[in-house]
């Protein structure tokens, strides 16, 4: 087991507060000392608020549920991370519920009340709250999200296990004419549980669109005797070019035990030039690429003449 170097983030609500005996006077000048965090109005955390969206998203969560009137299930963006699913360009800003008919939509400075039918197989229990299915999660978030956004997040539930590619395909004729339901089958016919980060999905929405798919995702580079010389994230076979995503975390994914980043470093380039040797070509992109899609779209055309 792993100590973490984080303290425990403990969540402190204001009526829990007032009926122990401390005064607003106080949880203030707690939150002037840094003693406290404040998460929203009456919510607060010990110390400072977590550095990752998601996990204060959670902690929102957490704060909001308790306080509602009526009965609601955390669903869309909330659910999404209550599941573990990453997200990218998504807000966290208010908790995302579903109430049932004859609910009305509402969105207010920390909740947005979405009103649909919820069938009870769509319904499960997280950690004591109840919580939209992974299925209709992905559902709800490939009707709202846009395209890259939605694919981001199918990826990832198929990659888990959390979805099944055939089943989640069928539940497409549920939501047949609804809004955003023809957003919703695009993204779930491009969705491919092959891509391994957020990068890898987002790279893989801009070589479509820009009309270069590869022809193979998590390619196997093979030597002439048969042997595995690396597991690569695209491949054009035809111009035999392959190419890969380098996210900020991807070097420290691959370190042994004893290791640093050097030399995971070297072991990639070692492999790399392996690769090249058996008339490969390889083509290598970033994060700040994605942010300059026609950039990245001419680089990988180059290479493939």
């Amino acid at each position: 087991m792993t100590d973490s170097l984080e303290p425990a983030v403990h969540l402190h609500l204001r009526r829990d507060a007032v009926r122990e005996g401390w005064s607003d006077d106080e949880l203030r000048r707690l939150v002037r000392t840094g003693k406290l965090g404040r998460l929203r109005r009456g919510a607060y955390v010990n110390g400072t608020l977590p550095l990752d969206a998601a996990a204060t998203h959670r902690l929102l969560i957490r704060a909001t549920m308790p306080g509602l009137r009526r009965p609601a299930v955390v669903s869309h963006q909330s659910a999404a991370v209550l599941q573990g699913l990453p997200l990218w360009d998504v807000p966290l800003d208010r908790v995302h519920v579903t109430r049932r008919p004859r609910a009305w939509n509402d969105t207010g400075r920390v909740l947005c009340c979405h009103v649909a039918r919820l069938r009870d197989d769509e319904v499960v229990d997280v950690d004591g709250l109840q919580v939209t299915s992974p299925v209709r999660t992905a559902l709800d978030l490939a009707r709202s999200l846009p395209h890259e956004a939605a694919v981001v997040v199918l990826d990832a539930a198929l990659r888990l296990g959390l979805l099944d590619r055939d089943a989640l395909r069928a539940r497409l004729l549920d939501i047949a004419g609804a809004p955003g339901s023809r957003s919703a089958a695009r993204a779930v016919l491009f969705a491919d549980g092959r891509s391994e980060s957020v990068g890898e999905s987002r790279s893989r929405v801009i070589l479509h669109r820009w009309k270069l798919a590869p022809s193979a995702l998590q390619f196997e580079v093979r030597s002439a005797d048969g042997g595995v010389i690396g597991r690569t994230d695209f491949a054009w076979e035809e111009h035999r070019l392959i190419g890969e995503f380098d996210g900020r975390i991807k070097y420290g994914r691959l370190l042994r035990p004893g290791e640093d980043a050097g030399d995971a470093v070297f072991r990639e380039k070692r492999r790399e030039d392996a690769i090249r040797d058996e008339g490969w070509g390889v083509i290598r992109w970033t994060w700040s690429d994605l942010h300059r899609p026609d950039s990245f779209a001419a680089r990988v055309r180059r290479r493939m003449r």
